[in-house]
């Protein structure tokens, strides 16, 4: 991850605020206090961000975009896409009910990345009208509130597909070559290759792909050359990848040797893999999660591993973020947990925010945007402040 560069009296890594657990204000206002300033932040917490010198400010009535709790370096895309359209923006930290409703009153669209946008947050906001979600997965706004109220759910679906899709691969390689295990018995001094255990050919064994939407069929696309047995599960795809055998989930994990996850997460998905579906896997098999944390039982996990009726799993996401640092997980030479890092290249991230705003821009100016979660709103979408007659 990028360090962000103070001017001379340190930085912070805007990667380091919590996702869960703290407040991401309290550790930027400890920053702020410590005298750390994170540089490509123009403003913390609630103020405004500082046009740059190159922008013509937008119309004071113009419509207001605040974007919430963002932890990337910087707002250049946004600023840019909203200064040519004319868009008025302001950045604050906000993820909790209480923080949206007191920051973001006087907003006419939010771009979002972590909190729960509540109905009670709908309620209360009556400019909002439109939400985008920085990302795919949209578990932490209620879809059918928003519904209610006439708000578009806008995400973006199609940015970090290779990275993502390349991120589980990289996992899964890892642990089939056991990489990982054998860089750190090396750099402790040994040199034994039988310390690790058996390594098993990669070629002929099953590796089963839970979600063949965009990421699973990159997924699929990229297996293909490594001599492997494809078997997939989607209930919402017609059409499988080329070379992926469609099979219902309980034979997806009796028969595969790796399992990777790809779909989102939803009421229907949440804990899909706990201690029963767990138990239906092979004690030689190994999962990999770069979809959500919550799609897997973190303790049913732990045990399965503990146990011994798993072999190993690749983790980018988990249900607590950070994880513990007194995690078992992190104990566990058979498990590599990387930090919500799947989605991450420089041109992804660049590619997600420009497309979050030009998504909100869209509806502000009552065009159609171009992923909506709820489509259905797209004929009744809240009408501009003021305009309500």
């Amino acid at each position: 991850m990028e360090r962000l560069r103070g001017s001379g009296d340190g930085g912070l890594l805007l990667s380091e605020v919590p996702q869960g657990g703290p407040h991401a204000e309290g550790v930027l206002r400890a920053a702020h206090e410590a005298r750390l300033a994170p540089s490509g932040i123009a403003l913390p917490l609630a103020r405004p961000l500082e046009v740059l010198p190159s922008v013509t400010p937008a119309a004071p009535d113009a419509p207001l975009v605040v974007v919430c709790g963002l932890d990337h370096a910087n707002l250049a895309e946004e600023q840019e896409v909203f200064a040519t359209a004319g868009v008025r923006f302001q950045a604050v930290t906000a993820r909790t009910e209480a923080e949206y409703l007191e920051r973001c009153g006087a907003a006419d669209g939010l771009l979002v990345q972590y909190g729960a946008i509540t109905r009670r947050v709908l309620e209360g906001l009556p400019r909002v009208r439109v939400l985008v979600r920085y990302g795919v997965g949209v578990d932490g706004i209620d879809v059918a509130a928003a519904t209610d109220h006439g708000v578009p759910v806008v995400n973006v679906p199609d940015y970090g597909t290779d990275e993502v899709a390349n991120h589980a691969v990289a996992l899964l390689l890892n642990l089939a070559r056991k990489v990982a295990r054998l860089d750190r018995q090396t750099r402790s001094g040994a040199w034994d290759i039988f310390r690790i255990g058996p390594v098993t050919r990669l070629a002929g064994q099953t590796v089963g792909i839970l979600g063949c939407g965009r990421i699973g069929s990159a997924v699929a696309r990229k297996l293909s050359g490594f001599d492997v047995r494809l078997l997939g599960c989607d209930p919402y795809v017609e059409t499988f990848p080329p070379g992926v055998q469609p099979v219902a989930f309980e034979r997806l994990l009796a028969e595969s040797d790796y399992v990777t996850v790809h779909c989102p997460l939803t009421e229907e998905t949440r804990h899909a893999f706990d201690a029963e579906s767990l138990a239906w896997m092979r004690p030689t098999a190994i999962l990999i999660n770069t979809a959500r944390g919550g799609i897997v039982d973190t303790q049913a996990l732990t045990d399965a591993l503990q146990q011994g009726y798993l072999a190993g799993a690749g983790l980018d996401v988990l249900e607590q973020e950070p994880i513990d640092p007194a995690s078992p997980l992190l104990r566990m030479e058979q498990v590599i947990v990387t930090p919500h890092a799947a989605w991450y290249s420089e041109e992804g991230r660049s590619d997600l925010k420009r497309r979050a705003a030009e998504e909100a821009v869209r509806v502000l100016r009552g065009e159609r945007p171009r992923h909506c979660v709820n489509p259905e709103v797209l004929g009744r979408v809240r009408r501009p402040a003021g305009d309500r007659g």
